[in-house]
């Protein structure tokens, strides 16, 4: 590693100064809670507050993670939508358990996300596909996710292509495109605080139920 870089690493120090994070605080409810948080993120004007990692792991063990947007929380779980013959919807086709990360690091927190996913109902998936701006739903015929692709030229005549396909009509849902569902067995609020003695609230899941407890930083 150069040495300057090292050097940086070592020295570089960053302390904590978030609002403590009590147990009686926090909603008895994760999801509650997690929609509390993320109201806040989003008055705070965070960049992207709804963009969270995703973790999957394939059937020969390899992890995988990556940028998504959450595009919709229920009171089971967290919404996202994808290409079904992506990377990530292949792993989930071999292995549901799949963790997340939101980081909102302006506010010294994030919140992790551990649970099984399912996808959700082509109702719901034709809906939400309607919604998109126009050119995103020709994307999604266009783009061959996680395929290897030839050129730039290659995926701009697959857009002019569907372009004219579709044009003066309403473009429909491509059936290899839709929504997914996480739905949590766990879940951690992480607070920043002063001198790395973090604040850690988990939420585990039994039956309908969720048990509270603290962990240490």
């Amino acid at each position: 590693m150069n040495e300057d870089i090292a050097n940086y690493l070592n020295e570089i120090r960053r302390d904590f100064a978030g609002k403590p994070l009590n147990e009686d605080a926090v909603n008895d409810n994760p999801m509650e809670q997690y929609a509390l948080w993320f109201e806040e993120a989003v008055n705070a004007q965070l960049l992207d507050p709804y963009a969270m990692s995703l973790t999957t792991v394939n059937n020969a063990g390899q992890p995988s993670t990556r940028i998504v947007y959450m595009r919709g929380i229920k009171d089971d779980g967290f919404v996202f939508y994808t290409n079904y013959s992506s990377t990530k919807g292949k792993d989930v086709a071999q292995n549901n358990q799949v963790a997340l990360n939101f980081f909102w690091g302006e506010l010294e927190r994030q919140i992790r996300v551990e649970g099984a996913v399912e996808k959700m109902s082509d109702e719901d998936s034709d809906t939400y596909f309607s919604q998109r701006p126009r050119e995103s739903q020709i994307g999604a015929w266009a783009s061959s996710q996680s395929e290897e692709l030839k050129d730039r030229t290659a995926l701009e005549e697959k857009v002019a292509h569907y372009t004219e396909k579709f044009k003066d009509i309403d473009v429909p849902r491509p059936a290899h495109w839709g929504g997914y569902l996480v739905s949590p067995t766990k879940i951690e609020f992480w607070q920043g605080r002063p001198n790395r003695l973090h604040d850690r609230i988990v939420f585990t899941k039994s039956g309908d139920d969720w048990k509270k407890s603290r962990l240490s930083p």
